[in-house]
């Protein structure tokens, strides 16, 4: 049988790396906030003739949106984004465009108050909050027979926070190289990704639950790793046949929820990694005291590479 279970700072080590790429991307690059998050207009145009990116990003400095962002999509339209607009200055806008360019089609258009966009952070915040709270308790509640019960709620809620530091920090990348912005649908795409990755968590849990109640090995390190084995072929099976329909969202559907779909392509990947390789291996560090361990390896690791 597979040692998966012995592997676990292995483990903890890579999910660490990655993390700590996301954290310099970060602090390198941010994250640009939508215009749901931080006020501005939006607007989606296609143009007749073709238009070179950095010609319309010329054209808008030219107009006085100095700061506005272009993102060029896969559908040849240009998603445009500026300060707040009002009727009159949409409409000017679009006619100096069209002079310069030929006739211009909106596909979109919507603009958000900085009263809004402050109102929208907030309710965010909460909504994030709430879940990751509503997840929590009912792990608790879920495993309350089984012995400290707390504690698989707590590894849950770090696996949850790896996954949701993972896709912060692909964003974050996205946001320094495409402009890429976060929205609501980012949003929408973190708390989907919650309920994904809790899912593959219980299963691994209820697993070891199961293998806790048969007795089928006094040490707790061994039921784990079985109950891993057992679990990896459904956990693997399910991520897999949800990415092709992540992926047929993110090619065929358009630009639209790009942010959702990309945020569940990153979260499912991450989840599934959380849920079978970092949540059941805190359980065993917890249960065998190895969180000293753990800092006294690392550096011995680095010592023998």
């Amino acid at each position: 049988m597979f040692d998966i279970t012995g592997k676990r700072f292995w483990c903890f080590l890579i999910a660490g790396g990655v993390i700590l790429i996301g954290i310099v991307s970060l602090a390198t690059f941010g994250l640009k906030s939508g215009i749901e998050f931080s006020s501005g207009a939006m607007m989606t145009v296609s143009f007749e003739q073709e238009v070179n990116q950095r010609s319309l990003e010329q054209e808008l400095a030219n107009l006085g949106y100095t700061n506005a962002i272009i993102q060029h999509t896969g559908a040849g339209d240009f998603l445009i984004r500026t300060r707040e607009l009002t009727g009159e200055d949409k409409m000017a806008l679009q006619d100096a465009l069209a002079a310069k360019y030929g006739q211009l089609t909106e596909a979109e258009f919507y603009s958000v108050s900085p009263m809004v966009a402050a109102e929208t952070w907030h309710n965010a915040f909460w909504a994030v909050l709430a879940a990751a709270g509503g997840v929590l308790l009912y792990i608790i509640w879920a495993f309350r027979r089984m012995p400290k019960p707390f504690r698989y709620g707590i590894c849950a809620i770090i696996a949850l926070a790896h996954d949701a530091l993972v896709a912060l920090g692909v964003f974050s990348i996205l946001s320094g190289i495409l402009n890429w912005q976060i929205n609501l649908m980012f949003i929408t795409g973190i708390l989907a990704v919650i309920g994904y990755s809790v899912n593959n968590t219980v299963v691994v849990f209820d697993r070891i639950r199961e293998n806790l109640r048969l007795g089928v090995n006094a040490d707790f390190e061994v039921i784990v790793n079985n109950s891993l084995v057992e679990s990896l072929g459904r956990s693997l099976n399910t991520s897999l046949t949800t990415l092709f329909v992540v992926l047929a969202l993110l090619f065929f559907v358009g630009a639209t929820i790009q942010n959702f779909a990309v945020v569940l392509l990153v979260g499912i990947i991450a989840g599934t990694y959380s849920s079978l390789f970092i949540a059941p291996h805190l359980l065993v560090v917890w249960e065998k005291g190895e969180w000293g361990r753990f800092i006294r390896w690392l550096p011995l690791r680095a010592a023998r590479a």
